[in-house]
């Protein structure tokens, strides 16, 4: 008998021993599942809070478009919307924690790509010269040959017929091993541009050595007509190019817009522009922006992008997205 409870003692140890082993694992268990839990509803909430904070971003980018629209009748890079550092420096102190970075960019001052095609799906014979005259400046390193069947390319993928376009023309017969057709029609996005023969992504963003075509272009716009107080040099030496026949013209430009007492107000008072009443390559003001808002809490950060339209009724958004 005594024996027995021996053995029965050393069992009951053993079980002992076993359950308080289960209980501090499941208490483990159960501490780290409710650690996970809270901090998962500490991200949650401060995800809620950037994404306010980015809104508001976008929310002070739109006020500041919409009266500067109704403060004067031109757009450069003087103005509020294209000098936000001062308002991204002050952000923080409109929040309790955290803050926000904006960038206003200019869509008006880059080419549109969609006006190679007119209304009736036609290809604008103006447009594609000046679009050559871009591709051949020597930022993109792209030969003559090379430049004229990217053109052709984009002309096949864009107009209506299914006519191959040139030497280096491209339609639907020539993309039948991929998993798309032609568009025949304006594009959707500058991506897309990836699509069409004879773009690399080397082309298309750029190299270590050379520029990429992609940050001077947008499918935004319905003139084609470019901001000549916003365009990037780089587009300013197209259109002098094409315009004056003289690419060395853009630094004039550059250097007459960058003058306090320059006016600005009309495109014809360039230097090298007098001539010129209405050319329909220029303009002085603006309709599409993108709008870049960045948000910050600690170490977590939220990012906002848009495509905005500006009329005299306020602002439309044409694109959103929040990473």
């Amino acid at each position: 008998m005594s024996r027995l409870l021996k053995d029965n003692g050393g069992f009951a140890l053993i079980l002992t021993i076993l359950i308080i082993s289960v209980i501090v694992t499941l208490s483990l268990e159960l501490n780290s599942s409710m650690r996970t839990d809270l901090q998962s509803a500490a991200n949650f909430r401060e995800s809620v809070r950037l994404g306010c904070i980015v809104r508001s971003g976008f929310n002070i980018a739109a006020a500041i478009l919409i009266h500067d629209n109704e403060d004067n009748n031109e757009d450069s890079l003087r103005e509020d919307w294209a000098n936000s550092d001062d308002i991204s420096s002050r952000s923080a102190s409109m929040f309790e924690q955290g803050r926000f970075e904006l960038s206003i960019t200019d869509l008006s001052g880059k080419i549109q790509i969609n006006s190679l095609v007119d209304e009736d799906g036609d290809i604008d014979e103006n447009h594609k010269k000046f679009l050559e005259t871009f591709l051949g400046l020597k930022e993109f390193g792209l030969d003559p040959e090379k430049r004229e069947s990217i053109v052709d390319a984009i002309t096949d993928w864009m107009d209506e017929d299914d006519e191959v376009t040139g030497f280096g023309g491209a339609e639907n017969p020539d993309y039948q091993v991929l998993p798309y057709s032609c568009r025949n029609g304006r594009l959707n996005s500058i991506e897309e541009l990836l699509l069409i023969r004879g773009i690399t992504k080397e082309i298309f963003y750029g190299t270590e050595k050379k520029k990429g075509i992609s940050e001077y272009l947008t499918v935004y716009g319905n003139d084609g007509k470019i901001n000549i107080n916003t365009a990037d040099p780089v587009v300013l030496t197209a259109l002098a190019g094409y315009i004056c026949e003289s690419e060395d013209m853009a630094k004039d430009w550059i250097a007459y817009r960058e003058k306090e007492s320059s006016d600005l107000s009309e495109f014809n008072k360039y230097p090298g522009l007098l001539q010129f009443d209405d050319y329909d390559l220029l303009c002085t003001t603006s309709s599409y922006f993108e709008i870049e808002s960045k948000g910050f809490i600690d170490t977590m950060s939220k990012e906002l992008r848009c495509i905005v339209k500006r009329d005299d009724d306020g602002v439309e958004i044409l694109s959103w997205k929040i990473e």
